[in-house]
């Protein structure tokens, strides 16, 4: 090799060694941080807590729901832009007092607030199973024929979903493996569980860190909240599950259901989710 060959061989290895490193730094994926929302103050409240997000109620029971509204889609648009916050996921709170498996309108509820979550950008519906949609009876045994037709009619619904990029998540008392059965029933990708860690946890006594080992990848969006208190009183109880949710490899949206001890809603949200931050940083 004369001296010219070994110059430029030797240069071409300098550069390959310098672009070597920025080729691998590019092809390592960037993962995500999770996200905090609050679904207790509006798009201007959380902005001024620090909070990212928002998740919005569907309305009231009604032929047509007030999310359905264009108008009022119109207005929290203007909401997002002006903030720059999303709107995160739609909740059907009403289903708690209209059972999803025994309202006949709420079939159609639910493709209403499909579209609507389309319009807004939301990615993830919460159906509730509270109060009188409870899938459990007074003695804690599931209400199967309840279950059954949950069951069909969120089959029903999920390629509808599917096709607005929008997942719908469950939200009950039911443990992690009797969710998991009703999830296998279900078999779709746009259905998961929207897993609320009070009520489980504290509410329904469940093992919430092994759940979410159990649902892992199953879980579309996570509620937190404390009851009356914030949820740096009780370190103890949301350390393990803030370990949990890491370890899952969950990375989609954490929402605040938290109340308001001060009476100020946003310094109690901004309080609860900077703790809640640093929790599952």
């Amino acid at each position: 090799m004369n001296r010219r060959s070994f110059l430029i061989q030797g240069t071409a290895a300098m550069s390959a060694g310098a672009i070597l490193p920025q080729l691998q730094a590019a092809a390592t994926p960037v993962v995500p941080p999770i996200r905090i929302g609050s679904c207790v103050v509006g798009l201007r409240q959380a902005r001024e807590a620090g909070l990212q997000g928002v998740e919005l109620n569907v309305g009231a029971a009604a032929d047509r729901l007030e999310i359905a509204d264009e108008a009022v889609r119109r207005k929290y648009k203007e909401q997002m832009g002006e903030t720059t916050l999303p709107v995160c996921s739609l909740m059907m709170e009403l289903l708690n007092a209209h059972p999803f498996a025994s309202d006949p309108r709420a079939p159609a509820w639910l493709d209403q607030s499909i579209d609507a979550a389309r319009d807004l950008g939301a990615r993830v519906i919460l159906l509730a199973f509270f109060g009188n949609g409870d899938l459990l009876d007074a003695a804690g045994k599931i209400k199967q024929s309840e279950v059954d037709e949950v069951v069909r009619r969120l089959k029903q619904a999920a390629p509808r979903a599917k096709e607005a990029s929008v997942i719908l998540g469950i939200e009950n008392y039911l443990n992690g493996e009797q969710n998991a059965r009703i999830l296998d029933r279900i078999n779709h990708e746009s259905v998961r569980l929207y897993y609320d860690v009070f009520n489980t946890g504290t509410t329904k006594g469940h093992k919430v860190p092994e759940d979410i080992k159990l649902l892992q990848g199953r879980i579309a969006q996570f509620h937190f909240k404390n009851g009356p208190k914030y949820l740096d009183d009780d370190p103890a109880q949301f350390e393990p599950i803030a370990a949990a949710i890491k370890e899952s490899a969950y990375r989609g949206w954490v929402v605040l259901e938290t109340s308001s001890p001060s009476g100020d809603p946003v310094a109690d949200a901004r309080r609860n989710g900077d703790y809640l931050r640093k929790l599952l940083s």
